[in-house]
């Protein structure tokens, strides 16, 4: 990939270790599920990326990879697919795609049809100071309300500096969100 350019859409997977798998192989924003236990508010999230960014799910090839992807697929319409091989995905007997290389997951993003857009920093540490979401004691329930308002869910302070970029939200959607919280207080 060019620097400066990053996949628009959100990959969503099955846990971290498939985050770091993908991370390896691209620069995108990645949602991981925690297995079966899908709940609503991963549910909210995907649904939240779908209509801002687009995803692309990247499941394990085996049964509960294609049962989650089903699930997914079934409460978030239009999502994208991409698939690696049970031989791609296989390792000492495990078979996932934390175990796919880099190549094999670009492989199966470019046949799902992703797409590039230019890296976009919109928000920066500063404006996490500014507004309270970092380096105070309110700082994380701060995070917490915002993420839930603005659909990214909640996060440390660098991962939710990543999802504000990464998500497209704007200065406008951010200042109406804060004040929302701030008329709260």
């Amino acid at each position: 990939m060019v620097t400066g350019t990053m996949i628009k859409e959100v990959i969503v997977v099955e846990g971290r270790d498939d985050v770091t798998a993908v991370k390896r192989a691209v620069d995108a924003e990645v949602i991981a599920v925690g297995g079966f236990g899908i709940n609503g508010k991963v549910i909210e999230r995907i649904k939240e990326a779908q209509k801002r960014q687009g995803v692309i799910i990247l499941t394990d090839p085996d049964f509960a990879g294609e049962k989650i992807r089903k699930i997914i697929s079934k409460r978030v319409a239009g999502v994208k697919h991409a698939y690696i091989s049970k031989n791609e995905g296989l390792k000492d007997g495990d078979i996932g795609v934390e175990n796919a290389s880099p190549e094999s997951i670009i492989n199966a993003l470019e046949a799902a049809k992703f797409e590039v857009k230019e890296k976009r920093i919109e928000f920066n540490i500063q404006d996490m100071m500014y507004f309270g979401l970092c380096g105070n004691n309110k700082a994380k329930e701060k995070r917490e309300k915002l993420g839930r308002i603005l659909r990214i869910g909640y996060c440390n302070t660098a991962q939710f500096l990543t999802r504000l970029n990464n998500y497209g939200i704007t200065k406008e959607e951010f200042i109406k969100a804060i004040e929302i919280i701030d008329k709260e207080n």
